[in-house]
């Protein structure tokens, strides 16, 4: 007699679980991975290119003196005073967080309506391609004449070169429903904001993340930009550079751009760090974590 364990496993019209796969050795969950930095392998590339270039930057610096100060030159400066560029810093992260979180609100509803409406899509992005391609140095004497001297022209500096990239990767991730789910959601009559909140912002987040990925160091490119070329600047790394190379003191303004590098790399860590725990469902967050 044939027993019911033999028919589930024989038969072809019964549906079997199938066994969870064992966990990769890639996988963020993975025990392994959370000391894979520990392994040479991992943070030893990293370290000769750092070695590599320290010592070509040293070659350079004694080769060419009025253009490259030493490293310990550098280190001499931030330790000096660290207060000064503390205090520049704050001010050019200031400047770049909320320049960014105006771009970004700002990209973000205009995504939403050139998804949702052709008519809208004709419209904003021809202009939106032209902002994008218009020298913003060239915009930051107007907006102080706008505006004034205060933070206003720095804000709207930084937003604009945030603004191109978020509308793009959203408008385009709001658009990446595949027609069958949209299809299966107005069958069910669903309304335009359920489609919306439910299947377009969700697919939307793996392009979002790709611009923030983008924007957020590059906030503090246009933050340094503004306060580069918009006059009546009192603090900020930017303002900091610009005065210690009318003194030439490279030591300072090579300290300065080594605290921007710093402030771009954890922002994009930070950023790398939200998108792999929001996105952990999705193939390239995956795909990333190998």
């Amino acid at each position: 007699m044939t027993s019911l364990d033999d028919y589930v496993a024989t038969s072809p019209e019964i549906e079997r679980p199938v066994a969870e796969a064992e966990p990769s050795r890639y996988s963020l969950r993975h025990p392994k991975s959370r000391i894979g930095f520990l392994r040479p392998k991992v943070w030893l590339p990293l370290v000769v290119m750092l070695v590599v270039l320290g010592a070509l930057w040293e070659w350079g610096a004694r080769s060419m003196p009025y253009l490259l100060p030493k490293l310990s030159s550098i280190g001499e400066a931030l330790a000096d005073e660290p207060d000064y560029y503390l205090r520049n810093a704050w001010v050019t992260l200031w400047e770049a967080l909320l320049g960014l979180g105006l771009g970004f609100a700002s990209a973000f509803v205009l995504a939403v309506l050139v998804s949702e409406h052709a008519w809208a899509r004709r419209a904003i992005m021809p202009v939106a391609v032209v902002l994008n391609v218009t020298p913003l140095v060239a915009i930051a004497p107007v907006l102080v004449v706008a505006f004034g001297f205060g933070p206003e022209p720095k804000l709207i500096v930084t937003g604009l070169i945030c603004f191109f990239p978020i509308l793009i990767n959203t408008s385009v991730g709001l658009r990446a429903v595949p027609p069958e789910v949209v299809q299966v959601y107005r069958t069910l009559k669903a309304s335009r904001l359920e489609m919306l909140w439910r299947i377009r912002v969700p697919s939307s987040l793996p392009y979002l993340f790709a611009a923030l990925r983008i924007v957020f160091p590059l906030s503090i490119v246009g933050a340094v930009v503004a306060e580069l070329s918009a006059p009546g600047a009192a603090a900020g790394l930017g303002t900091a550079i610009s005065l210690a190379s009318t003194m030439n003191r490279l030591p300072v303004v090579f300290a300065s751009i080594a605290m921007l590098a710093v402030m771009g790399s954890v922002l994009l860590l930070i950023v790398t760090i939200a998108e792999r725990r929001v996105l952990h469902w999705h193939e390239t967050t995956r795909g990333a974590a190998g």
